[in-house]
């Protein structure tokens, strides 16, 4: 990849404009991961939550880049903090008496054996906690862990009400570099939060991007734009996204398929074109 192919935090971590997730992948996650590697991905998404990902099986797909002679500073590596009511009851990766902050850094050193690393690259909270107090405690032990140069950024995904995410903001001491989210008709595609994320220079992830989007990649003015630059509706979309600042995660099976998600930067819309594009969201 070259220098066009990132985006960088306000951290100064150099994010891939798209990235590969291993969510649902179970026992053929790292066959998935290295063969994604192997083509040219540079991050992959995962999280310490054995009920949707098979994190140590991205693990060992991740440690494909030995082989390739790839530096592992040329890896992004992102996992999440999944907190316990969206852990399966007969799998939780951490002690479910432990405090909150225990439970936090008991995940993380999981993730860090699972995925054969001594840091990440980002520490995702999964998901906002209902109760005001045990948010604040779950950021502030990710806080410490980033403190400690074990995460050298912190994000948070599935965040979708703008005012609890600017509170949250406000509020936090290592203000968080990403936020993930779905990305679909259902939240207005998180335009609020999008503005808010411009404003502050947080990056955007979306996810289930194409799966919730039918009508989106059907619509002629993306068919009539894959026609244009022969490439796909699913593309086009993708590179939108880019020009937007807005970064995709794919979770393709399809070795065919991860090939076109890596070319989405080896062409360009124009203004007019993404402005078309706009008007569809």
């Amino acid at each position: 990849m070259n220098q066009n192919s990132f985006f960088t935090s306000l951290y100064g971590v150099r994010i891939p404009r798209i990235i590969y997730g291993t969510a649902w992948k179970k026992d053929n996650t790292a066959a998935l991961v290295e063969q994604a590697i192997g083509l040219g991905f540079r991050g992959i998404d995962t999280a310490c939550q054995p009920k949707h990902y098979h994190e140590a099986g991205a693990g060992d797909g991740v440690a494909a880049y030995r082989k390739l002679g790839i530096d592992r500073s040329e890896l992004y590596l992102q996992s999440k903090f999944t907190p316990l009511d969206g852990q399966d009851p007969a799998q939780v990766p951490y002690d479910a008496r432990a405090s909150l902050s225990e439970q936090v850094a008991q995940s993380f050193e999981t993730s860090l054996k699972n995925l054969q690393t001594a840091y990440l690259d980002c520490l995702v909270l999964h998901s906002p906690l209902p109760d005001q107090q045990q948010f604040q405690e779950v950021w502030q032990a990710m806080e410490h862990i980033f403190h400690t140069g074990g995460a050298r950024q912190l994000g948070i995904s599935n965040c979708y009400d703008l005012q609890q995410f600017e509170l949250f903001y406000l509020n936090a001491k290592v203000k968080p570099a990403v936020i993930q989210n779905r990305f679909y008709a259902e939240t207005l595609y998180d335009r609020g939060i999008r503005d808010f994320c411009r404003q502050q220079g947080i990056i955007y992830q979306s996810f289930w991007t194409l799966t919730a989007n039918p009508k989106v990649l059907a619509h002629p003015t993306l068919q009539m734009l894959a026609t244009k630059y022969q490439r796909s509706s699913a593309q086009i979309f993708f590179r939108y996204l880019n020009h937007i600042d807005i970064i995709p995660l794919t979770g393709t099976t399809s070795k065919n398929h991860m090939r076109e998600d890596l070319s989405i930067i080896d062409f360009a819309l124009t203004c007019d074109e993404c402005e078309a594009v706009t008007k569809l969201l």
